[in-house]
């Protein structure tokens, strides 16, 4: 390893992925980001809960700002996928691009894979915020609105219970088995109307989906969230042996190292709570922990 090659590999260039490169290269680490997919974040067109921004921001300007920070103090960050991540001593070997090195840590910020409704145009949908993926960060926008949430187990049940906290007007539509719903009880007690179906037809009007449709029938919402789950992509790590939970999201300690050492994950891909500033909260404990776990391995550490 020279001089001139990274030290560090982040995998993702979300806002975990960004956030950490900012960090370790104050740090004077250097650091090389691997831009393999468009970030989740991307898909925002406003959000209205980034702390700093009472008038909202969207996904791709949080993104061009940070991709700019982390340049400004040197992290490279590199378009394409890393293929291959193994481990060889104290190192880890990385193939991107066609070439492979050696690198001292790995953060791992790739994020998770949403499993969309099956409806016409839904990522387009889903980017002019006419169907809904998170709740948490826009379910104020929810009060006093017809809300649909399409689920296929009882994680449609509890999306449906939080979005009850901003209207009295919920209803569950649910696609998958009958069997699969289990707390139909839940759904009676909170007033949460209850339609077993797929659904077969969408209608769009200007900036809203105004009617979803099943049996010849429509009804109309005015916003639609989806509550069908995601998946970790956490297969780089899989590949190392590292600890995960039962959904396949990486396990982490207090300091965002997974059970590889020197393998570290921040963000999405980590259980927890799907939000941008846990993922930079997240990314910078783990960057400094990779810092000073460095440091302490060149005797720098008192």
């Amino acid at each position: 390893m020279t001089d001139t090659d990274p030290e560090i590999l982040v995998i993702g260039a979300g806002p975990a992925g960004l956030t950490a490169a900012t960090y370790l290269a104050r740090f004077r680490r250097r650091v090389l980001v691997a831009d393999g997919d468009e970030p989740r974040a991307s898909w925002i067109p406003v959000s209205h809960n980034m702390p700093g921004f009472p008038e909202g921001i969207t996904g791709d300007h949080i993104l061009s700002r940070m991709r700019e920070q982390a340049r400004e103090y040197g992290a490279v960050i590199e378009g394409g996928r890393v293929e291959h991540l193994t481990r060889d001593g104290e190192t880890f070997r990385a193939e991107l691009n066609g070439r492979t090195f050696a690198v001292r840590a790995v953060l791992l910020a790739t994020g998770v894979v949403d499993h969309h409704p099956d409806l016409p145009g839904v990522e387009r949908a889903i980017q002019r915020s006419l169907v809904r993926i998170c709740p948490i960060c826009d379910g104020y926008e929810a009060v006093d609105k017809a809300v649909a949430v399409i689920g296929d187990n009882d994680k449609g049940v509890r999306e449906a219970a939080f979005l009850r906290t901003y209207s009295d007007r919920v209803t569950l539509i649910h696609t998958g088995r009958p069997e699969a719903l289990t707390d139909r009880e839940a759904l009676t007690r909170l007033g949460i109307a209850l339609v077993e179906t797929p659904i077969e037809n969408v209608e769009i009007e200007s900036d809203r989906v105004t009617a979803l449709g099943w049996g010849g029938q429509f009804q109309t919402f005015d916003l639609v969230y989806s509550a069908l789950g995601t998946s970790a992509n956490a297969s780089l790590a899989h590949g190392l042996n590292a600890d995960v939970d039962e959904d396949g999201r990486l396990l982490v300690n207090l300091h965002q190292a997974t059970s590889v050492p020197g393998l570290y994950a921040a963000g999405d891909v980590v259980r927890g709570l799907n939000q941008i500033a846990v993922a930079t909260a997240e990314a910078a404990v783990a960057a400094t922990d990779i810092h000073n776990r460095l440091r302490q391995a060149d005797g720098l550490l008192v």
